[in-house]
């Protein structure tokens, strides 16, 4: 079966510093390079046969069979991991691919800040890693994983969809899950890997009120629990998970999370000063007064105990773009941009005018 040339199409984006690659029948292929769309215009316009050809026989080499009309998957080409997502528009076949180094880089690497190293060396509970798609939620919880793969001899069982970056056992057992291939859901998968000795357990993603339950439980029983959540702040994630569930579990759903949270990351990435991207991220750290405030339902407060406790570690999202800005990390435009109070961080920055 003819298809494209996705060999030399994955070897272009991954030589443009590519984190994604769309291709769509019918137009250019088209690349994601520093948050930017750009077109590959040396190669051919893929048809719609093309692109299923394509994918057939990626699916043929996974054992991958095909009765949708959307999936998930993941395949490795040229030392990168590709997750992909197949799907159709105006009934023609389509592709997303994102591009993820085989080679999981350390916390220091990716100039994460070194509180991640405590939150990886706790013996349980709940970190959550926060964030809007392509933010490098996965990319910081794999190297939050490696941490503890190379120094503690603990078993790490993750239940991800899919798997993305794919972990060598070192110091730890690591045993990698994927929905739809090696379990039926994340519920599914988390509910069995309590019975599988874990001592570290990473969740791809917390969807639904009953993969977040057995994560709360997991975390309350001795478990160190990752997973991530979509919010748009960190101070967000504890009403993001409480409002799941219905109005008389919620009081008892604020208690199991004030006694297993251990933080919240929420992460953006933007551009750099030279080339590339920077990690941004706020810290929300469940100090005992942010624990109350989750019990006591005053969750509207989170932010203004973040702003006064930032020598235990927390740190809002402006804070950290400041700080990025004041190491040479980031362009003024790029704070003003990304800033959420602009007129708030000009005065702290000193700078007269907004523009």
């Amino acid at each position: 079966m003819l298809g494209l040339n996705l060999d030399e199409v994955i070897l272009k984006a991954k030589e443009l510093r590519a984190s994604d690659v769309h291709i769509t029948s019918g137009l250019p292929i088209m690349t994601r390079v520093d948050g930017k769309l750009i077109s590959l215009k040396t190669f051919p316009i893929p048809t719609a046969e093309e692109i299923k050809n394509t994918v057939d026989n990626i699916f043929l080499d996974l054992g991958i069979k095909i009765n949708k009309k959307e999936i998930d998957f993941s395949f490795s080409m040229h030392d990168l991991r590709i997750r992909a997502n197949f799907y159709f528009e105006r009934k023609n076949p389509t592709l997303a691919l994102r591009l993820i180094t085989k080679k999981i880089r350390t916390i220091d690497e990716l100039g994460l800040p070194e509180i991640l190293k405590d939150f990886s060396e706790k013996d349980h509970g709940l970190v959550l890693v926060a964030g809007p798609t392509g933010s490098g939620k996965s990319t910081t919880l794999a190297a939050m994983v490696e941490h503890i793969n190379t120094r503690y001899a603990y078993h790490i069982i993750t239940i991800e969809d899919p798997v993305e970056y794919v972990f060598e056992s070192k110091r730890s057992l690591i045993h990698q899950r994927e929905v739809g291939t090696d379990t039926e859901s994340f519920t599914n998968g988390l509910k069995y890997a309590l019975r599988q000795d874990p001592d570290v357990i990473l969740v791809g993603e917390m969807r639904d009120l009953e993969t977040i339950s057995l994560a709360l439980t997991a975390a309350e029983t001795g478990h160190l629990v990752f997973a991530t959540i979509h919010t748009n702040s960190a101070a967000a994630a504890p009403e993001r998970i409480i409002d799941v569930f219905p109005a008389h579990q919620q009081k008892q759903i604020a208690l199991q999370l004030a006694n297993t949270l251990i933080a919240t990351v929420f992460q953006r990435l933007v551009p750099k000063k030279d080339f590339g991207v920077v990690a941004i991220d706020e810290i929300m750290i469940a100090t005992p007064a942010i624990k109350n405030l989750i019990r006591e339902n005053k969750l509207h407060q989170i932010e203004g105990i973040m702003q006064t406790s930032q020598k235990q570690g927390n740190i809002l999202f402006d804070d950290a773009l400041i700080q990025a800005f004041l190491k040479g990390l980031i362009t003024k435009e790029t704070v003003f941009e990304n800033a959420r109070n602009v007129e708030e961080v000009s005065k702290k920055l000193g700078w007269r005018t907004l523009r």
